[in-house]
């Protein structure tokens, strides 16, 4: 394998951040999120959204790369309150420390070479440096692979669910919780 790494992402980044969501939301969520959901995507401009997210305070964005290749990516930040609440909408204690992996992402044919691992180690020490004290992440019921990481990692579900509607589907989510002491290589 090539030298792969973690880095935080810059605003040259943008363009292939927005291909590997288009590429590997195409490749591994058509049948979970529909072709109207895909569509909608592709219309979308990721690049200028991927832009703002990058500048925006308190988002931490990180790209996996190996060699000269961007092959994944993470977004992670302070959770705001709605994302860690409880389904009755109390939160808990330690809500103004949680931290949220709102997304990671690593195109299919790069997986199974541990950039997902590097980056979700890699956001979850930028977390603790701001510090948060715990994690959370939101993840489709029906991506199997997601969870499985998730789990290996140590998180697990904490029995709160959320429906999504793609406009085609329902979508249900877990979310799920860990620690941010993670030594993932």
């Amino acid at each position: 394998m090539s030298d792969a790494a973690v880095r935080p992402a810059d605003l040259s980044d943008a363009a292939e951040i927005a291909r590997i969501q288009r590429d590997t939301w195409h490749a591994a969520y058509e049948d979970l999120l529909g072709k109207q959901a895909l569509a909608e995507l592709d219309a979308t401009d990721l690049v200028g959204t991927w832009t703002e997210t990058i500048d925006y305070p308190g988002s931490f964005v990180y790209v996996a790369t190996e060699g000269e290749f961007t092959v994944g990516f993470c977004v992670a930040g302070r959770a705001p309150e709605g994302e860690v609440a409880a389904a009755d909408g109390s939160l808990p204690e330690d809500a103004a420390t949680t931290g949220l992996i709102a997304t990671l992402l690593v195109e299919p044919r790069w997986g199974r070479r541990g950039h997902a691992g590097r980056l979700l180690a890699t956001a979850a020490a930028g977390l603790r440096a701001d510090g948060a004290s715990r994690g959370i992440a939101w993840v489709a019921q029906g991506d199997h692979a997601s969870l499985g990481f998730y789990r290996r990692a140590g998180w697990n579900p904490d029995g709160t669910v959320r429906t999504l509607d793609t406009g085609e589907r329902m979508v249900r989510e877990v979310r799920l919780t860990g620690t941010l002491d993670l030594a993932l290589a």
